[in-house]
């Protein structure tokens, strides 16, 4: 028996309205993945660009020019990490700035040495890398061939043009603290006094004072030495030589308390250079000439000078033990006599020279190293003074280049 055809239900024909709605619908759908695309799309590349100029820009950033050389963020960083390696990490803010002449000067010494025909070779630079187990990388070879250039200049260039002799003198130096003092220390001296001696009892830069050796003129410290140095025979003792741009370890406290209590007490000083001065102020003091005053004309101590002399309240250890000894054992509003304090940095002060021999001399293997790089200093000044450097780094870059080497860490 022949199965019963299943009756097909006649397929409904969607009206024009119909039609229309689901025409729209679609359309309505399409928008929403458009524009969820475009979103999307909108998000990856803000995120990009973001990146891209957060990240990536700032590193191709010309930050230095040399003439006409030029060196980008990407370098400056990874110059500022590579001399920052063994350092404790917060040395890469002290190393900023550092870091930046490090690179003006080597571009400096690798365009003026090239002018003079002085070359590093790229073997040379290999064969250190690889004996220094170090990376190999430009910042890396740029530190090394810095090196090596710096080595053949001072030897290869500026020291082959020395002259075996020079006219020099053989001195004999010490820094007193004052003319008075240095009255009495030349008459000691021409009383037989031995200058060493005398060095340890009266000079108040003993790392300065002593036998300097045969000097030329070029390398004295200063031309106050220098000429009077070259001026005087063999023997003689020059007259006290007062300069004011010295530096000493040593100053004369005049010290008044006026007021204390158990934790402490509220003090005003005047730091004087030597004790002939400490005398004579504290003598204007004894005849009623007012203290702030004073201070502010004579005292040394840079933290008060300008306040009348004042310090504020104190506690012991604020300041040296010297002061401390004397400030909290005075009566109130008593101006103390000077004490002398050794840890106090005071300027001016007497030098006393004496010249031992003088005449053409050899030059002595210290003496070419300090002339040698005395004459580098020289010229690598004169690179700077007709070159173009253009530093671009202000604080905001050069912070943000510190965290980039941190971040590495």
């Amino acid at each position: 028996m022949a199965k019963k055809q299943k009756k097909v239900k006649p397929r409904e024909v969607p009206t024009k309205r119909q039609l229309s709605k689901w025409q729209r619908q679609t359309k309505i759908r399409r928008i929403i993945i458009i524009a969820t695309a475009v979103f999307l799309g909108g998000i990856l590349g803000y995120v990009g660009y973001s990146y891209y100029n957060g990240q990536i820009k700032p590193l191709r950033e010309v930050v230095i020019e040399v003439n006409d050389n030029s060196f980008n963020m990407d370098y400056y960083v990874k110059m500022l990490d590579a001399q920052t390696r063994d350092m404790e990490p917060n040395y890469a803010y002290y190393m900023a700035d550092q870091v930046v002449r490090y690179i003006e000067d080597a571009e400096l010494m690798k365009q003026g040495a090239n002018n003079l025909g002085i070359v590093v070779t790229t073997q040379e630079i290999d064969e250190e890398i690889n004996k220094n187990e170090l990376p190999n990388n430009k910042v890396y070879r740029d530190m090394i061939a810095t090196s090596l250039l710096g080595e053949k200049l001072l030897g290869d260039y500026f020291g082959s043009r020395l002259p075996d002799t020079m006219e020099q003198a053989h001195i004999q130096v010490m820094l007193v603290e004052s003319k008075e003092v240095a009255n009495s220390v030349i008459t000691k001296i021409g009383d037989n006094g031995d200058f060493a001696t005398l060095v340890g009892e009266f000079s108040c830069n003993p790392q300065l004072g002593g036998d300097w050796g045969w000097l030329p003129k070029e390398l004295m410290p200063n031309t106050l030495i220098a000429d009077a140095a070259f001026s005087l025979e063999p023997g003689e003792v020059s007259q006290p030589i007062y300069d004011e741009s010295a530096t000493k370890s040593v100053g004369y406290w005049l010290i008044e308390v006026t007021d204390k209590d158990e934790e402490g007490i509220n003090a005003r000083a005047i730091l004087l250079g030597s004790e002939q001065e400490a005398q004579e102020v504290k003598a204007k003091l004894d005849s009623g000439e007012d203290f702030a005053q004073l201070a502010e004309e004579y005292s040394q101590h840079e933290a008060s000078k300008d306040d009348g002399g004042n310090l504020g309240w104190l506690k012991k250890g604020d300041m040296s033990g010297t002061f401390d000894d004397l400030a909290f054992g005075l009566p109130l509003n008593e101006v103390s006599n000077p004490v002398k304090d050794e840890s106090a940095q005071t300027k001016g002060g007497c030098w006393i020279v004496k010249v031992v021999e003088k005449g053409e001399h050899e030059l002595g293997e210290e003496v070419k190293k300090m002339l040698t790089s005395n004459d580098f200093a020289e010229w690598l000044q004169e690179q700077k003074e007709s070159s173009v450097i253009n530093n671009y780094l202000d604080e905001e870059k050069k912070s943000w280049a510190i965290e980039k080497v941190l971040e590495g860490r």
